[in-house]
């Protein structure tokens, strides 16, 4: 499966016309690695995502959520299990969520 976040990102990239060798120097990084990231084959930082949005003049939100599905998606992605981890997994967000 791609990264929906890689997928996203070089979506929100062409839109504006921005170059990989335009984005990647704001993020500490070369157009290679930006490269892997929008192929999935390579993660970006946590705390680059609020730079990346700022860039591409997007939702931190949005990106914030397609990085975490991503990542949740490779540690699961072979388990038999995974529907139902993530269930649960929920169902334990949706608690803490009430407790709050």
């Amino acid at each position: 499966m791609k990264s929906q976040f890689g997928e996203r990102i070089r979506e929100l990239r062409e839109k504006q016309n921005l170059y990989l060798r335009q984005v990647a120097p704001s993020l500490d990084m070369d157009t290679a690695q930006l490269s892997k990231i929008e192929k999935g084959l390579r993660q970006l930082k946590r705390e680059q995502i609020p730079i990346l949005a700022e860039i591409l003049k997007t939702n931190s939100d949005e990106l914030m959520t397609l990085w975490l599905a991503d990542q949740i998606y490779a540690v699961v992605k072979d388990e038999k299990l995974a529907n139902e981890a993530m269930q649960v997994a929920e169902k334990s967000i949706n608690l803490k969520k009430r407790k709050n």
